[in-house]
């Protein structure tokens, strides 16, 4: 069947006749008359009934008439809805994110991102780098945000911003106020830990090798950046944490911060996605508006 000839077909049942037609498609009488008799001779049956004054739908005109309707109100729809997802009305955005970022960054910028634009749908996975660098492999997300190291021939990916990850203790804590020390001083002392997958953990490993300290004997091995700060603030040992999540806490002063000697820690934070991946439209805007909350906290890298 030609849809083309559909489309005649389905503006003469919908206007009356083969003259309103003619002017609704701004095309003349024949070759109206032209193309629904093609479609006639097609499927074997006579559409219309050819009156003295105008034409009258036949019954296998009057059904065909009443699937073209349904096939062009879907067409009518689609359009719409792809129209809509151009101008951002509608639409999903899956994102993941890594504890750090999936806490402590990402929903102030999901917020911001939702008053401008609150008919597109955002899904947001949080859990440790491992997981949503495996989550964006499975394509179950379309962005992936992580603080970890990663394989860079299995992702595009893009430095957006970088964090520092600085020693937290109790206030009360015996080297609380005191002047930057060495990080060999600070692992004499017991320790909270994110586990094994963390992007933290695995900066604060990093961080041992250079010292030539080898692994710590953790005390606790918590499973979120919100455990860790509460169980220092309760004086469970020093922590290393990035400073995007004790931002209230260092000010509020139920955590402080201790300082080393030597240059600081910091760690690149990357936006990743799938090689290839058509990304859909919303993605755009709101990738823009991560750089500009990025650079708020001062921490983007040269050039951006």
């Amino acid at each position: 069947m030609n849809l083309h000839h559909l489309a005649v077909f389905h503006a003469v049942a919908e206007s009356g006749g083969i003259n309103r037609a003619a002017e609704r498609l701004m095309i003349s009488q024949p070759a109206i008359s032209r193309q629904v008799k093609s479609l006639e001779e097609a499927l074997g049956v006579a559409l219309l009934e050819r009156l003295p004054r105008g034409v009258r739908l036949t019954e296998a005109g009057r059904m065909l008439a009443d699937y073209a309707r349904r096939l062009f109100a879907i067409e009518a729809q689609a359009s719409g809805l792809f129209a809509d997802l151009r101008s951002l009305r509608t639409g999903t955005l899956r994102l993941g994110g890594s504890m750090s970022l999936g806490n402590y960054f990402l929903p102030e910028v999901i917020a911001a991102f939702h008053h401008e634009h609150p008919g597109i749908e955002i899904f947001l996975e949080v859990n440790n780098t491992e997981f949503i660098l495996d989550a964006v492999k499975r394509n179950q997300v379309d962005i992936g945000f992580v603080e970890g190291e990663f394989n860079r021939e299995e992702f595009d990916a893009d430095l957006f911003m970088r964090d520092e990850l600085i020693v937290i203790a109790p206030p009360d804590h015996p080297l609380a106020g005191h002047g930057p020390m060495p990080f060999s001083r600070l692992c004499r002392y017991g320790c909270v830990m994110r586990e094994p997958g963390s992007g933290t953990r695995a900066m604060l490993n990093s961080l041992l090798d250079h010292a030539g300290l080898g692994e710590h004997p953790f005390n606790l091995t918590l499973g979120s950046p919100e455990a860790v700060k509460r169980a220092v603030q309760n004086g469970a040992g020093l922590a290393v944490a990035s400073n995007l999540t004790v931002v209230n806490e260092l000010a509020s002063g139920t955590l402080a911060h201790i300082p080393l000697s030597g240059p600081s820690a910091h760690r690149a934070l990357h936006r990743l996605t799938l090689p290839h991946k058509q990304l859909p439209p919303s993605s755009k805007p709101f990738l823009s508006m991560v750089k500009e909350h990025a650079r708020r906290y001062g921490t983007v890298p040269a050039g951006e």
